[in-house]
């Protein structure tokens, strides 16, 4: 497979570098790891759109669109108020 050339600033790089060291891997072997294991945005859609399947099937949970932005919006809230902003 042939390797890409990625430009990001130093300061990111040695970061990224010294966190894949302490896992013992080299920087490459950290970044394809990392790239697989993280979802891409069409796949976060399609597990939260089977968790509300199996929510739906298992109790009847069925937020209108509404109560998923109050909800979504308490999640927010909260989040921000425990990460300091």
């Amino acid at each position: 497979m042939p390797d890409a050339n990625v430009r990001i600033p130093e300061e990111a790089k040695d970061r990224l570098a010294a966190i894949a060291a302490a896992e013992g891997l080299s920087l490459r072997a950290y970044l394809a790891r990392l790239a697989e294991t993280l979802l891409t945005p069409a796949e976060r859609a399609e597990r939260a759109e089977k968790a509300r399947a199996a929510l739906t099937e298992w109790n009847g949970y069925a937020p209108t669109a509404a109560e998923e932005q109050d909800l979504d919006s308490e999640l927010d809230r909260r989040l921000a108020r425990v990460s300091g902003q």
